[in-house]
């Protein structure tokens, strides 16, 4: 804040001074004179300054100087009162007249400023709008007008008077403010003339120029007005990409859910801007043959980003509207779907969760059920239950998933604050996208080893013994769809808790939704990963739909996964606060018992359970299993948490 004070004060310092002047002269010369000096009338400036013939002075340099002041257009701006010399406090009269050559000394954040500290504990409204100057003016000084300019260090790029008709200021909704709008393109044309001139041509400029519209776009719209920064800086871009949305609210909302905008929304500028696409001064209608979205020229405006885009890019709907079945149907009925698809899910599922949460909990305050004992002997027998490999499989799958979650919803939810510390923290954009689709790689491959050792297990291994819909099989069949009901009847207290075999209906559930999603939101990904090569075979409206399957696909498996899968492995009352098993990869018998009570009495029954029999895990083994669990549910959480947040906080 000093630093910031410092630099507003020599700022405001140098814009006293004006263009070269040197002020200790004037203030020498003022000492002389009395220190009480009569105010000059502004009726003895008319004189001179409202005659139209003789409205133009030229200096000794050539340049010229506009000195015409209309009279009534003064006295009815918001200087209307003020005294000509309280502006133009170098000018003095002798005989009549001043130097024709004096140059311009105004200050206007001198004489705001000084206004301000006098009226700012002033309680009258009126006065308030004084705060509103200051707020401009602080915005002045940190644009690219108020910076020294390049080839004079002495001048500002721009000050006050230069953008303003200082004689005809007005107030909101006064007709010096609509005529001073239409006049926008004109003022910062003087400057900015090439820009100018390609506004002209554009549909904002015709609309201005020809027919007088005060509510299409001008410079200041999209520039802003004050706090202007250097087109070629990220702040300026993305402020011009927020002002576009101020008048196309549709096409903003549009814009911000696709990667383009998710990135442009967290601060980064590395992606498509409105501009990009549509073109900035010289922007022209849809139908336009010059426009850069017209239908010959789409493609080559894709290209300027993706340089090998086939002509499949050009179904491409950049601005696709999942509530429009209108104009995108296939975009519209793909979200529904989805949205169907997550209701109904959930809707069963944390019922599920509830159910078997009470009856769970009134089981063990009854005294029935498993109830796992405080401390299990040195010596006590476990089951093996998962081997080496698939608890290697499982940690890889839940590292790389966690991964892509933070990655994949810091974009997703762009529009929270957590997401921007998260993109900062993960580096940007473009190291966020490298980790994403690195921990995507290790996650589908994690998925294909598992297809191949599956395969191999059903195909080869146990060809003459494997049975599709038997005890060991992960396939759904009729015994889970009775196991299901009869464990509603048990949520009810209509009947005991079922026995299972190997696997219960819940954990092939479990199983299946991530092979699905697997399966979904990784070929989504990869088309998406790699559009060039997707639109060469499918048209480019698949994007559209591609994207929305992947988001709420992935958003499907991250509640699920931390909520459903949470409770069902760790935070049901039998399990509370966590089970080691998938990292130790052993169960206590008596727990295996409980739990799988149909597996343990066929494996016995065919001499088979000594096989599975080991001792109990290592104290380290042990440590370490209820750290990493700790560790991973923890994370879980936190994503949750973070996911939960950006959900109920879209729009």
């Amino acid at each position: 804040m000093i630093i910031r004070s410092i630099i507003n004060l020599c700022l405001m310092f140098a814009l006293t001074l004006g263009a070269g002047q040197t002020m200790a002269a004037e203030e020498s010369k003022a000492s002389a004179e009395p220190s009480v000096k009569k105010l000059i009338p502004n009726k003895s400036c008319n004189k001179c300054h409202d005659d139209e013939d003789e409205k133009i002075w030229e200096y000794d340099d050539g340049s010229e100087k506009f000195i015409y002041v209309n009279p009534e257009k003064f006295e009815a701006s918001v200087h209307g009162e003020q005294n000509c010399v309280g502006c133009h406090s170098n000018v003095t009269l002798k005989k009549g007249e001043h130097d024709e050559k004096l140059p311009i000394t105004v200050g206007c954040v001198k004489c705001h400023t000084e206004k301000w500290e006098e009226q700012k504990d002033n309680p009258d409204p009126e006065h308030k709008r004084l705060g509103v100057v200051m707020e401009q003016i602080d915005s002045y000084m940190h644009s690219v007008h108020a910076r020294p300019n390049i080839n004079d260090q002495s001048k500002t790029n721009a000050t006050c008077h230069d953008c303003h008709d200082a004689h005809n200021v007005g107030t909101l909704g006064s007709t010096q403010r609509a005529e001073h709008r239409l006049e926008n393109p004109e003022v910062c044309g003087k400057c900015h003339e090439k820009e100018k001139e390609a506004y002209l041509t554009s549909i904002h400029g015709k609309e201005i120029t020809e027919k007088q519209n005060t509510d299409a776009a001008v410079c200041s719209d999209c520039h802003t007005t004050h706090d202007i920064k250097s087109p070629d800086g990220d702040e300026a871009k993305l402020a011009v990409t927020k002002n576009c949305g101020s008048c196309h609210e549709d096409s903003l909302k549009t814009y911000l859910s696709s990667y383009h905008g998710q990135v442009n929304r967290l601060g980064y500028t590395n992606t498509a801007k409105c501009y990009d696409c549509h073109g900035s001064h010289d922007l022209k209608k849809i139908d336009d043959p010059t426009s850069m979205v017209h239908a010959n020229n789409r493609l080559e405006t894709c290209q300027s980003c993706h340089e090998d885009a086939p002509e499949g890019f050009l179904s491409f709907h950049a601005h696709g509207n999942a509530n429009d079945f209108e104009r995108y149907p296939g975009i519209f009925l793909t979200a529904k779907f989805m949205n169907l698809l997550i209701i109904g899910v959930f809707l069963f599922f944390w019922t599920h969760v509830m159910l078997w949460f009470y009856r769970e909990y009134q089981d063990r305050r009854q005294g029935k059920g498993y109830v796992p004992p405080a401390h299990i002997a040195e010596d006590a027998v476990y089951f093996r239950r998962f081997s080496a490999t698939w608890r290697i499989i499982h940690l890889l799958f839940a590292m790389s998933t966690m991964t892509l979650v933070l990655t994949g919803s810091t974009l997703l939810f762009s529009h929270t604050e957590w997401a921007a510390i998260v993109m900062k923290l993960l580096g940007g954009p473009q190291i966020e996208a490298i980790i994403h689709r690195t921990a995507a790689t290790v996650w589908l491959g994690v998925f294909f080893v598992h297809v191949m050792i599956a395969s191999y297990n059903v195909f080869i291994a146990n060809r003459k013994t494997f049975r599709w819909f038997g005890p060991t099989s992960m396939l759904p069949n009729w015994q889970d769809w009775h196991d299901l009901k009869a464990m509603f009847r048990w949520f009810f207290g209509k009947a005991e808790r079922p026995e299972f075999d190997r696997w219960s209906y819940w954990q092939k559930f479990d199983y299946w939704a991530p092979f699905w999603g697997a399966g979904v939101i990784g070929l989504s990904g990869l088309m998406l990963f790699f559009p060039t090569k997707t639109a060469i075979i499918l048209p480019g409206f698949v994007f559209n739909i591609a994207t929305i399957i992947h988001a709420e696909e992935a958003l499907l498996a991250t509640i699920f996964l931390f909520t459903v899968h949470f409770f069902n492995a760790h935070f049901r009352p039998d399990k509370f606060p966590m089970s080691t098993t998938i990292f130790t990869g052993a169960i206590p018998l008596d727990e295996f018992k409980h739990e799988h009570k149909l597996e343990y009495e066929r494996l016995k029954a065919s001499g088979e359970l000594e096989k599975y029999l080991v001792k109990k895990p290592s104290k380290a083994m042990a440590t370490g299993s209820k750290l990493l669990g700790a560790l991973l549910i923890f994370a879980g959480l936190t994503l949750l948490t973070l996911v939960l947040i950006g959900y109920l906080t879209m729009h």
